[in-house]
């Protein structure tokens, strides 16, 4: 589904919206996060099904928006392997580009052996984009929240996707619909991707009832554990250690392709 047809869906007409500032204003203090894949031929349903429980994100008109993010990693790829190998602790780096807003952050990614995620990134130029560690404020930001050191890591992967931001009327679950996924491998001038995927993301908070889990149960999609870095990494870089991901691929293809 292409980003124009994505933005004029019928399902908007009647699901209300909610602005970037007020949903910057709701915090989820004791968040868990699920992800979920589900082909595209499901999506439009999906919408339909949560119009009356949940609100869409709407950036200057847009509901479904642009990102562009790039991943950092160390020479050898340290920050994927750990994350293959199933490391508990665990860290990413990536610099994150909004392109309704222009707007450019760093962003340092850690994950607990609680399973948690915590995230803490800072603003920066999009000059500084692809070369965060020439950036002064950058290059601070790293050398106090990161586990490597700025001189240590280089670009690897870019992701590109259009994104679908829902809260619900509780404000105690965001949900992030990814879809029309690209992968270009900096290192290896190769590009991946994998036709129809959504990669659906539910951050709720604590324990409350999730309207969501209720409607994917319904439409039969399972949890399922997977990041775009290593999933963009395996599928533009044959060289790569992926043993792990060769089963996940193949799960993801059988829902994808088999109807």
């Amino acid at each position: 589904m292409t980003y124009e047809q994505l933005n004029s869906l019928p399902v908007w007409d009647v699901m209300p919206t909610i602005t970037l500032g007020e949903m910057s204003a709701i915090k989820l203090m004791n968040r868990v996060d699920t992800k979920f894949v589900m082909p595209e031929r499901q999506l439009v349903q999906l919408l339909e099904m949560a119009a009356e429980e949940y609100s869409v994100q709407v950036i200057d008109g847009v509901r479904a928006c642009g990102y562009t993010t790039l991943y950092y990693d160390t020479a050898n790829y340290d920050m994927y392997t750990r994350h293959h190998n199933q490391q508990l602790v665990r860290q990413k780096i990536r610099s994150r580009r909004y392109e309704e807003s222009g707007q450019c952050f760093i962003e340092v990614k850690n994950k607990t052996n609680k399973g948690r995620t915590k995230k803490k990134r800072i603003v920066i130029p999009d000059s500084a984009f692809d070369c965060v560690a020439s950036h002064a404020e950058a290059h601070a930001f790293l050398s106090e929240r990161a586990a490597y050191a700025p001189e240590e890591i280089a670009p690897a992967l870019i992701t590109s996707f259009d994104r679908i931001t829902l809260v619900n009327k509780a404000h105690t679950e965001r949900l992030t619909i990814d879809t029309n996924l690209r992968f270009r491998n900096v290192r290896k001038q190769t590009e991946g991707e994998m036709e129809g995927l959504v990669i659906v993301e539910l951050k709720q908070d604590g324990m409350y009832f999730s309207p969501m889990k209720e409607i994917l149960q319904r439409l039969r999609v399972k949890p399922f554990k997977v990041s775009k870095y290593c999933l963009g990494t395996v599928l533009s870089q044959a060289e790569v250690k992926h043993n792990r991901y060769k089963r996940k691929i193949r799960l993801i293809e059988k829902m994808l392709y088999n109807e």
